[in-house]
């Protein structure tokens, strides 16, 4: 297996942890903060898109004033296990929108699905109606955030 780890000198790390900061950093201000020319600092950030260390920009939403006052991860564990299942799951999961995020996992549960809601009621169809209903899920289990104390951080560089 090849090693895709890209290998960044220390201009690249307070570059990325700027970005992950704040994603609308212009050249001009990013080579303020680096202590670099606006073309130095966007050439860069040019060649760390290129080569797919940054994948994307986005923005980030307040899930309440969304109305989405529930937020919880929900473990998944499923009755049979095959292609053809995983297939059929991650489809389900792709077509809910109060599903944020997914993971497969090891251990007891197979999966680990981030979701918000806007209410309880709304978390316990997505569970009964949506996830219980597939053929291959054996069990869900739910814990619903009571706060988050910290907020998602970014990836240390």
């Amino acid at each position: 297996m090849q090693d895709s780890r890209i290998t960044l000198d220390e201009t690249d790390s307070r570059l990325l942890a700027a970005l992950q900061r704040d994603a609308h950093l212009t050249s001009q201000e990013l080579g303020e903060e680096l202590n670099l020319s606006p073309s130095q600092a966007g050439r860069r950030r040019q060649r760390l898109e290129a080569e797919g260390l940054i994948q994307s920009y986005a923005a980030k939403l307040d899930p309440l004033r969304l109305g989405l006052a529930v937020q919880a991860f929900v473990q998944v564990q499923m009755a049979r296990h095959g292609a053809d299942t995983t297939t059929a799951f991650s489809r389900l999961v792709a077509t809910q929108p109060e599903i944020t995020s997914a993971w497969t996992l090891t251990g007891e549960a197979d999966y680990l699905l981030r979701v918000y809601c806007e209410d309880l009621a709304g978390l316990n169809r997505l569970i009964h109606q949506v996830l219980l209903a597939h053929p291959a899920v054996s069990r869900v289990q739910s814990q619903i955030v009571m706060d988050q104390f910290k907020p998602d951080a970014p990836l240390p560089t």
